[in-house]
């Protein structure tokens, strides 16, 4: 088991020439870790793989045919080709909300940072997907059904997709960090018994929020697919 200051100290220390805050540090070392931990359990399920799955290599496959049926429910079939982008967002967003569970682990979700990077991720792929899509005609999702409108209406759908980065960084980074913080608290305040119903609800929290994600995620890219009318 990796000791979390240990960590976080090898973190500072290295990234100390960039100036980056505490808290920061603390969001990228976890973030790597994350990514570390996903790449050795990627490479673990899929070292040996075998036609009747069993052990690692069934929970991973339950996981991922799980994601790709509700992407199909949501999207369509023309939305598998969106399934490594989404299933890693919602795998990546899933641990980083879980870790933070573990005593002394900081999840890299309860900083504005990281949920904002997720978020940026999805404005610039539902653009770029719209732009491949349909070209210059895209503009037409922004003009709104009445041309003497389109001016206004033009502003109006630019500020309402700007806002889907906000609402999606806020949403993620507030339960989370909301969570992180009753949690310590409890801790603080009687370290044994009073806090496990708050790791209880906590797991629940980090299975929804990582859930809401993929879905607006979804909605989001399914509807720059969608032809303007």
């Amino acid at each position: 088991m990796i000791h979390p200051i240990l960590f976080l100290q090898f973190f500072r220390e290295l990234l100390a020439p960039l100036h980056i805050s505490p808290a920061g540090i603390d969001a990228i070392a976890y973030t790597w870790l994350i990514i570390a931990l996903l790449a050795i359990l990627s490479i673990m399920a899929t070292k040996a793989l075998k036609a009747v799955p069993g052990g690692l290599q069934n929970f991973m496959e339950v996981i991922i045919s799980g994601i790709e049926n509700m992407i199909v429910e949501t999207m369509g079939e023309h939305g598998r080709p969106f399934f490594p982008l989404i299933a890693t967002l919602a795998i990546f967003i899933l641990v980083s909300n879980l870790i933070g569970l573990v005593p002394g682990f900081f999840p890299p979700t309860a900083n504005i940072n990281t949920t904002a990077a997720c978020a940026v991720v999805v404005f610039v792929m539902t653009h770029v997907v719209g732009v491949k899509e349909h070209g210059f005609k895209y503009i037409k999702h922004f003009l709104g059904p009445i041309m003497w409108l389109a001016p206004m209406m033009f502003f109006i759908e630019v500020i309402g997709h700007f806002s889907r980065v906000i609402s999606l960084t806020l949403r993620l980074f507030g339960n989370m960090n909301g969570h992180e913080l009753v949690l310590m608290i409890f801790f603080g305040l009687a370290p044994f018994l009073v806090p496990l119903p708050m790791m209880m609800m906590g797991v629940l929290v980090s299975f929804i929020q990582a859930f809401v994600f993929m879905l607006l995620a979804m909605i989001y890219i399914q509807g720059s697919l969608e032809h303007a009318h």
